[in-house]
């Protein structure tokens, strides 16, 4: 193991996963100028040249356009859209194109690509540059939708994402980028798609997150400790497919529930856990299932009002003390 931060371990991965297969490539605005505004590609186009490593014109839909073109004709690309907010104008390519070709030629092709998307709440970027969006993507079948919370599943999903033979949304956090953790240095280490990982083992009430509020739902966890109460925590990591087995065998230990996550609530991953839970094992729950999220308003620019904004530890502390 090694230490390294979230965005060394997502270059750690292009870089294998480009030596590895000469048909990866990656693609977007200012990538091998820049080297990515968050240091994600920095160093790629010296090794690689520019031909695997390209910039694109400030286009969005000719990004994702192109990208699936060049995942039909045999290649994989790794497709960069600078913040997750500019995927709403590409999205005919994403939900028509991407989703739906290889479901619509029978299977005899596939499009083995990533869309790599930063996300989320940072110094104040405001409300064009600082949304979750990764619930919209749920109810578009042909996509598989991750979200790792650490540098180690930041590498083995991203890895795992290229080499899977289905387009990959792949939701990293702006805020996680500069945190350190531990990563395996082996070169095979890969963190499979559609399985949620228990972080803490716990009996009396689940605790079911991802991404940036995972830190929340762990340190909820040790104050919930403080009065006795031992909360299981689910890092979810993929969203799309959802390891809906984990949720409800430990739903059916705990017998309580909440969800927790950066995006607005209304609508969010949240809601169809809620529904699934409520669907399949209402009568495991000896509590109403709680849901932390974002208030119902576009990103406020103040950093007061961004705060306020923000889900918080606090909420979902009284949350669970209010199943009790």
């Amino acid at each position: 193991m090694k230490t390294i931060t979230f965005s060394q371990a997502t270059l750690e991965a292009m870089q294998e996963e480009m030596r590895r297969d000469q048909t990866v490539f990656v693609m977007g605005e200012d990538i091998a100028k820049q080297g990515g505004i968050f240091g994600q590609f920095k160093g790629l186009p010296e090794e690689f040249g520019h031909d695997r490593v390209r910039d694109t014109p400030i286009s969005e839909t000719a990004i994702v356009g192109a990208a699936v073109g060049a995942a039909l004709a045999g290649t994989r690309p790794v497709a960069d859209m600078h913040f997750a907010d500019f995927i709403g104008v590409c999205m005919d390519e994403v939900f028509n194109q991407m989703a739906k070709i290889r479901y619509m030629f029978g299977g005899q092709t596939s499009v083995p690509m990533v869309l790599r998307a930063p996300d989320g709440l940072v110094r104040s970027a405001a409300a064009q540059h600082s949304q979750s969006v990764e619930s919209w993507f749920l109810h578009i079948p042909g996509l598989k939708v991750v979200a790792p919370s650490n540098p180690a599943d930041a590498k083995g999903l991203l890895k795992a994402a290229i080499r899977d033979d289905n387009p990959v949304l792949y939701f990293e956090n702006k805020d996680l980028f500069r945190q350190s953790g531990e990563v395996p240095e082996d070169e095979d280490f890969l963190v499979p798609i559609g399985k949620a990982n228990v972080v803490k083992q716990g009996k009396d009430v689940t605790i079911v997150s991802y991404s940036i509020m995972m830190k929340n739902a762990m340190e909820t966890a040790e104050i919930l400790a403080k009065d006795g109460i031992d909360a299981e925590v689910i890092d979810l990591r993929t969203i799309s497919p959802i390891d809906r087995e984990t949720i409800l065998t430990s739903v059916s230990k705990t017998h309580r529930l909440l969800i927790a996550h950066e995006a607005v609530k209304i609508g969010g991953v949240g809601a169809e856990i809620s529904a699934m839970v409520a669907e399949e094992a209402i009568d495991q729950l000896d509590a109403p299932i709680v849901r932390v999220g974002a208030k119902y308003t576009p990103v406020p620019f103040s950093p007061t009002l961004e705060a306020a904004y923000r889900p918080t530890t606090a909420e979902m502390v009284a949350g669970i003390k209010g199943m009790f």
